[in-house]
């Protein structure tokens, strides 16, 4: 049984950084592409990040581009986000999730497991 645990959320004022994390269990998580999802109150959930199967490949969306980078460690099973320059705008649930595939995609109906989210609050 796939399971994948995000952690590292929390409360951060404007122009703050924070790390999240996503720990994999119970599927070989080198031989899939990952990304990050996040769904603010009200709101659809969106694409942030992604990654593909070994790290060689990334897409983000326009809003976090510059901002925010997506990385992986295929030893520790671990996903991560580093999101610098937090905006109020950010704030969200994020979510990780694992694709069906080696590849990095955008379209949330690619993945097939998800994490339970971690909130990410950014005020003053």
């Amino acid at each position: 049984q796939v399971q994948l645990v995000e952690s590292g959320g929390g409360s951060v004022q404007p122009g703050g950084s924070l790390r999240l994390s996503c720990a994999a269990s119970g599927g070989t998580f080198g031989n899939y592409g990952m990304g990050w999802f996040r769904q603010a109150p009200g709101k659809e959930r969106e694409f942030v990040a992604t990654i593909n199967w070994n790290g060689s490949q990334k897409d983000y969306a326009d809003t976090v581009k510059d901002r925010f980078t997506i990385s992986r460690d295929n030893v520790k099973n671990i996903l991560y986000l580093q999101m610098n320059s937090l905006k109020a705008e950010d704030t969200a649930v994020y979510y990780c999730a694992r694709t069906t595939g080696i590849r990095y995609d955008r379209r949330p109906g690619r993945y097939d497991y998800w994490g339970q989210g971690t909130q990410v609050t950014v005020s003053t």
